[in-house]
């Protein structure tokens, strides 16, 4: 048409491509409503409402960053806007930017006291900065705006489970549950809670819960088969876990629990194959490499042992039972180092963790450092008195340093805990034959006659 070619035309045009790609958020399809966002931004690119429905798609495939630019670019045309000042905070929250986020919503209560987004989401703010008394003010002002908000009750459910109160997080949850039944995830996270607090069977019956309503839900799939392990219902575990692999065959920690159960059983060859599908699928995953580092082991293969070892090492765990482990099979492949390492670790993780400071005085040992080992050993006896493999060995290392009262008082106390140890029985046979030779050399230096 004549018209065609005019500004309005083109701008008329840009308005129905923003419609489209409205259409196509709606329908899920992202990478073309990003692609139609992005043809009308470039016919009018001072149209904030479509720079916040932009950084809305980019959130909705989890492009918090990118996200974060539209938002601020949607500020500049609209600077007062609480709907996009409220996203844009939400956004900072997720990539840990929490000053600005605490800045903005701020800005938008000084904008509108009344809006309560700004309190309702500040909650997972202060709840990710471990300001648990802030969360809980934010609920109370959200409270008093909205007493029906759902999210409030879940986000403050948060900040409870956080902190291990998880009875008030389930009451929270259940609060949430009632406000909004399709809340998502709400019966998987009060099954969670129910799991934590020890309560087994609640727990089992929102996983069930959620499950009906999202049968293919590998997240929640995956966390029933970790709590199914848990309990003791292996045939159930192994059922879901295999589940999840029909549904995405790629799951390697799908693969490397299956790994876990055939382990258990004793079918080595078949846990080693599914370890090794689990790296395959995932080299990053922790857990399969220390598997096949203990079977290695088994074998009496070192070097592979030690490569698994130092590979899971590098994967940084986070599971100080697990760490203890490694160190402990480092000292048994004699790399003092290496078990120091994991060892100290793990004592960052769980300070109180006698296990710990047992294997790091039989390091200390190791390198020859006798001293070092008898204050680590003191210090895991101060956890717990009555661990006794550290009442042996340090009485051990007693001995080897000649302070033999020291040796007879921990030997005496291990044989107090374990008589029938033939280990423990023999080293008590040595002090005590040390004790009786010290005795005989100092009756001979008495009888030994003196010059004037």
């Amino acid at each position: 048409m004549l018209f065609d070619d005019m500004e309005f035309g083109s701008y008329d045009k840009a308005e129905r491509t923003a419609r489209k790609a409205y259409e196509l958020y709606e329908d899920g399809q992202m990478s073309q409503a990003l692609d139609a966002l992005d043809s009308a931004l470039e016919i009018n690119p001072s149209n904030a409402s479509w720079h916040f429905n932009k950084a809305l798609t980019l959130d909705a495939i989890e492009r918090f960053d990118d996200a974060i630019n539209e938002y601020e670019i949607a500020l500049q045309f609209n600077p007062g806007d609480l709907e996009i000042l409220n996203s844009l905070a939400v956004d900072y929250t997720r990539t840990g930017q929490y000053d600005l986020a605490i800045t903005t919503f701020e800005n938008i209560q000084e904008l509108d006291p009344e809006f309560e987004p700004s309190y309702c989401n500040r909650i997972i703010t202060y709840t990710e900065m471990g300001q648990h008394d802030l969360a809980e003010q934010m609920f109370y002002l959200a409270q008093q705006i909205k007493p029906t908000c759902g999210l409030c009750y879940y986000n403050i459910g948060n900040s409870l489970f956080a902190r291990g109160q998880y009875k008030k997080a389930i009451r929270c949850w259940l609060r949430t549950a009632e406000l909004e039944p399709s809340h998502p995830q709400i019966n998987y996270r009060i099954a969670q809670a129910y799991w934590s607090d020890g309560d087994i069977e609640p727990a089992r019956e929102y996983f069930l819960s959620e499950i009906r309503i999202n049968p293919g839900d590998i997240e929640v799939i995956f966390n029933f088969g970790l709590f199914l392990l848990e309990t003791g219902d292996i045939e159930s575990a192994k059922e879901k876990f295999n589940r999840i692999l029909e549904y995405n065959p790629d799951f390697a920690a799908a693969s490397f629990y299956l790994g876990e159960i055939t382990f258990s059983n004793g079918d080595y060859e078949k846990a080693a194959g599914l370890f090794h599908q689990a790296i395959k699928k995932d080299d990053k995953l922790p857990g399969p490499r220390y598997r096949l580092a203990q079977l290695a082991l088994m074998t009496e293969q070192k070097i592979e042992a030690r490569s698994y070892l130092v590979s899971e090492m590098r994967l940084a765990s986070e599971d100080a039972d697990t760490l203890i482990s490694m160190g402990s099979m480092f000292l048994a492949l004699d790399d003092p180092g290496c078990a120091t390492h994991c060892l100290l670790r793990a004592i960052d993780i769980s300070p109180g963790n006698s296990d710990a400071y047992y294997y790091l005085g039989l390091a200390a040992a190791l390198k020859g450092d006798f001293e070092e080992a008898t204050e680590l050993f003191s210090h895991a006896l101060d956890i717990k008195a009555e661990h006794i493999p550290t009442l042996r060995d340090s009485a051990f290392v007693y001995l080897n340093m000649g302070k033999l009262n020291n040796a007879a008082k921990r030997i005496n106390r291990a044989r107090s805990l374990a008589a029938d140890d033939a280990e423990i029985k023999n080293l008590d046979r040595q002090i005590r034959l040390a004790k009786q030779t010290e005795r005989i050399r100092l009756i001979i230096s008495r009888l030994k006659p003196r010059f004037k």
